[in-house]
């Protein structure tokens, strides 16, 4: 493992280098520094790539519950937690697989009159996954937008019904 510092030196285009100062510190492990200074206009480059994982989208407008949370984990990287407000069509996590996935994340535990032992286990949730406005900006795809509140910053698609959704999808693989 070297211990040299290593200077590099390059041209981007601005819009390829949202976001990437996360990256950037983790593959250096927090120890590189990054300095960005505009040097021109110049022409366009081609598309930058965007994620590879699909979003989790709730279909539920309420308060997040823990029960219903604990059962999405395992299909991704949480943005929330229990109590927290979400509303239909509000991103709430990230897929572990390529395409969007609809979830519902107010499903409580259903009650009944019998109790098994060992059943009633606490629920063990990761800590969700934060975003600040940068990353956020380079994380949406051309179908989500971001939201910027005093309190909180989200995620959540253009459309936020179903169904206008699959008409969007269709109209923009049809055109």
């Amino acid at each position: 493992m070297s211990r040299g510092k290593t200077r590099i030196t390059f041209s981007a285009p601005s819009r390829g280098l949202i976001g990437y100062h996360g990256e950037f510190l983790s593959d250096t492990r927090g120890t590189g520094i990054m300095n960005r200074l505009f040097e021109k206009y110049g022409p366009y480059k081609g598309a930058v790539s965007g994620r590879g994982n699909g979003v989790l989208i709730s279909t539920e407008t309420g308060e997040a519950v823990g029960y219903a949370l604990g059962y999405l984990q395992p299909r991704g990287t949480l943005m929330i937690e229990p109590g927290e407000a979400v509303y239909q069509g509000m991103v709430i996590g990230e897929n572990a697989r390529d395409e969007d996935l609809e979830v519902n994340p107010l499903k409580s535990k259903a009650l009944t009159n019998f109790r098994a032992s060992g059943k009633d286990d606490a629920i063990q949730l990761s800590p969700p996954k934060r975003l600040t406005l940068e990353q956020a900006i380079a994380y949406i795809e051309e179908d989500e937008l971001v939201e910027v509140t005093p309190n909180f910053i989200r995620l959540r698609k253009i459309h936020l019904d179903p169904n206008e959704r699959k008409k969007a999808s269709r109209a923009k693989n049809a055109g």
